[in-house]
């Protein structure tokens, strides 16, 4: 045993450096506190972080203060640690603007205010095109590139379904470094929903017999849309040739069959040249759609207007003209697309 003396002697020296270390203690939590709350330095006026799913909270410190956070690593990886929310941090891409505190960085992350872009697809559009506009959008990961139309759809579920036609046209918002897939999938899904939406509001007696055919009846009423008010119109003209077993005979379907070749020049060789889509050389609806339909244009093509029209033709204003009869028609072409007054008589 130590002397009583040693202990009293020890004691004496211990008390003051346990004091000067709950001291020290006391200023380091103070300047941790103070820390917390105070705006960090960023290298730039905003700071872009894409934090990937598996991120250990160490990576996550290391990725913020590489990307311009200008702080100790370790003193942000302390900090999630200590906070009891290191396990809670979500994957996306964020924004640190200037200003932010440490408490707000973990705050965002806990929640997953993930930064978000938005990509526009537009009713007509070929997926093709949309392929194309998803390609270019901000942020937006490429896992689609390199695969083919087919293979998409696997990667969707639909194996086998043609994808045409098979996404609605919206505005999607989006976390940055989400995959174009995901984009995909959420429109692709919004189609089932509007078009079983629609299907379920149809009349009796259409001659369609399946939610896919209106669909591909909906891509054509798109195409052939000038003004939005025709739209029931021409469903009702392309709806009457299907229940008279009549040709289609729109030029929007043999465009589509055409593909690539075409140059934006419509020819009667085209017109006789037999594909899949062209309506004029097959009658009834043609095997796929070809564009990405909207609401109006599947609701139009369940619900046509109670005509008996089997002709429309441009005004030459976005608006049609419609006829019950070749002759009525033919009129009408002569007066808006040849110039011809319905009075003239030809010589």
């Amino acid at each position: 045993m130590y002397p009583t003396s040693f202990v009293r002697q020890a004691g004496g020296v211990l008390r003051p450096l346990l004091g000067l270390l709950a001291i020290a203690l006391l200023g380091a939590a103070a300047s941790v506190a103070w820390w917390l709350h105070q705006p960090l330095s960023l290298r730039t006026p905003v700071v872009d972080v894409s934090i990937e799913t598996g991120s250990t909270p160490r990576d996550v410190a290391r990725e913020w203060v590489d990307a311009g956070v200008e702080t100790s690593p370790w003193l942000l990886y302390q900090w999630f640690r200590v906070s009891g929310q290191s396990r809670q941090l979500k994957a996306g891409s964020y924004e640190l603007s200037a200003g932010a505190t440490p408490r707000d960085l973990l705050r965002m992350m806990v929640r997953g205010d993930a930064s978000l872009a938005t990509v526009r697809l537009i009713e007509g559009w070929t997926f093709k095109r949309f392929r194309a506009e998803l390609a270019q959008a901000e942020g937006l990961k490429a896992d689609t590139a390199g695969l083919s139309d087919a293979e998409i759809m696997a990667r969707l579920g639909l194996q086998g379904v043609p994808a045409e036609g098979h996404f609605f046209p919206d505005t999607y918002s989006y976390a940055k470094g989400s995959s174009d897939l995901a984009v995909m999938k959420r429109a692709m899904q919004a189609m089932v929903k509007q078009l079983d939406a629609a299907w379920a509001q149809r009349q009796s007696n259409l001659p369609l017999s399946t939610p896919q055919d209106a669909l591909v009846l909906a891509s054509i009423v798109e195409k052939e849309t000038g003004q939005e008010s025709d739209r029931p119109l021409i469903a009702a003209v392309f709806t009457n040739r299907l229940r008279i077993g009549m040709p289609l005979q729109t030029d929007p379907t043999v465009i589509y069959g055409v593909g690539d070749a075409f140059d934006g020049n419509l020819r009667k060789s085209h017109l006789q040249t037999d594909t899949p889509w062209n309506t004029y050389t097959r009658r009834g609806l043609p095997p796929t759609p070809i564009a990405m339909p909207g609401k109006a244009a599947l609701l139009a093509a369940v619900n046509p207007a109670p005509s008996k029209a089997l002709y429309f033709v441009a005004r030459g204003d976005g608006s049609s003209a419609f006829s019950t009869t070749l002759a009525e028609h033919n009129r009408a072409v002569n007066l808006y697309q040849r110039g011809v007054s319905n009075a003239r008589k030809s010589p």
